[in-house]
This record gives structure tokens, sequence and C-alpha cells, in this order.
């Protein structure tokens, strides 16, 4: 009898101590994650490559980064940074504002940036992209007034 009491009591424990926690922050954070790269989101942090130059809407050269200079944007929900790092340069190089995009077109639209930012934001605040988004890459490409490609900047997903 004992022996059954024991078991039954155990059998109890055990079934209580199994019970479902909600997911930690963790696993709903790695779960966000993989729902945005599978919907090919803009939101993280990417990293500049290289650039590809256009003639008549073909790449016509292309060249990386130079290992002495580093450009990083950051994107949240409607929010856009950028910063570029040239150590031979003493001007300071970032900008910030808003973005939205529809699948094939990013708009910038810069609030405030860097000395040399500022005097490009007091011309022009509102950058329009072609944009080419992959998982993991995408490519911003500057168009004329036209509408043919110029050139396009290559990034990579850091985060």
């Amino acid at each position: 009898m004992k022996s059954n009491s024991l078991i039954l009591c155990m059998l109890l424990l055990f079934t209580f101590s199994c019970k479902n926690e909600p997911k930690s922050d963790v696993e709903n954070s790695k779960t966000e994650t993989a729902l945005n790269e599978n919907n090919k989101s803009l939101k993280g942090t990417w990293e500049l490559t290289g650039f590809y130059n256009y003639k008549d809407n073909v790449v016509v050269d292309s060249f990386d980064t130079s290992s002495s200079s580093r450009q990083l944007k950051m994107y949240t929900d409607t929010k856009v940074m950028w910063c570029k790092h040239r150590p031979a340069d003493s001007s300071e190089w970032f900008g910030y504002g808003t973005y939205k995009y529809d699948g094939d077109r990013l708009t910038e639209v810069l609030d405030f940036g860097s000395r040399v930012m500022n005097q490009v934001i007091a011309e022009k605040k509102q950058f329009t992209f072609e944009l080419t988004l992959q998982q993991n890459s995408f490519q911003q490409i500057e168009l004329d007034e036209e509408g043919n490609r110029i050139y396009s900047e290559n990034y990579v997903r850091v985060e």
C-alpha cells in the first residue's frame, strides 16, 4: 500500500512540475527574427560591402568597400540611421530620419545628420531608391531623373 501511495505521489508531483511556461524573451526574439528574415524585412543592422555602377540599367562595374572605412545602416520599424567611419577623413558622416518601403522602392527622409550631411539635408531631405531586398542582403539603387539605374550600395545583414 505504501509503495502504491508513493508511486501515486510521484506521478502527481511529476505531472504538476511539467506545466507549460510562456516562451522566454530570448525565444520570442529568435522567433521574431526568423519571421522578419522570412518576410525580407529591412529591420536590423546592415553593413555596406560594395557598389555597382550601371550603364543602360546593366551593371558595368563593381567594387568592394575599402578596408579602411565602414558604413552601417540600422532600421527599426520606422526609423533609419546610418554612419560612416573613414579614419583618413576628419569629417563626420551620419544621418537620421524615417523610412518606408513598398517592396521595390525605399524612401528615406532625413531629419538631421553630421555637419556635412546637414548641408546636404538643407538642399534635399528625401532620398528615394529602387530596392532589391533578400533575407540577408539588399541593394539600394540610385536612379536618374528618367528612372535609369546609376549606381547601387550593396549591404549585408549584420544583425
